[in-house]
């Protein structure tokens, strides 16, 4: 999955915008404000390609478990976010897909009802 294809796939969820709100380099996706994806575009043109990804905590440490791949966030909550690294041939465009909408559904789950219903 090349940049261009991770920005559409995540633009693609209700209620997301793409910002640089730390600098100029780091992508960040949020659903109504909420983080749930980062890119270090310049990391990515760099061959260093990774993506941060929130993750249920349980999931995130199976996850590593599995993947050579997947390793706790860089700079994040070690506990609830995963860096993963997309250099390495073991993570398919459906499991990054899997992971992003992952993220993506467990910042909407712990939104407020009205928040969640305004996704709908």
């Amino acid at each position: 999955m090349n940049i261009e294809q991770l920005r559409d796939y995540c633009l693609h969820k209700k209620g997301t915008t793409a910002s640089f709100p730390f600098d100029a380099h780091t992508l960040v996706f949020k659903v109504l404000g909420k983080m749930f994806a980062l890119v270090s575009l310049e990391k990515w043109e760099a061959g260093q390609k990774a993506i941060n990804l929130k993750c249920d905590p349980d999931y995130a440490e199976e996850l590593r478990a599995e993947f050579g791949a997947i390793a706790p966030g860089y700079h994040m909550s070690k506990k609830h976010w995963n860096t993963v690294d997309l250099t390495m041939d073991e993570i398919s465009p459906k499991l990054l897909m899997e992971l992003i909408s992952h993220s993506y559904d467990m910042v909407v789950k712990g939104m407020s009802k009205k928040m969640r219903e305004g996704l709908k």
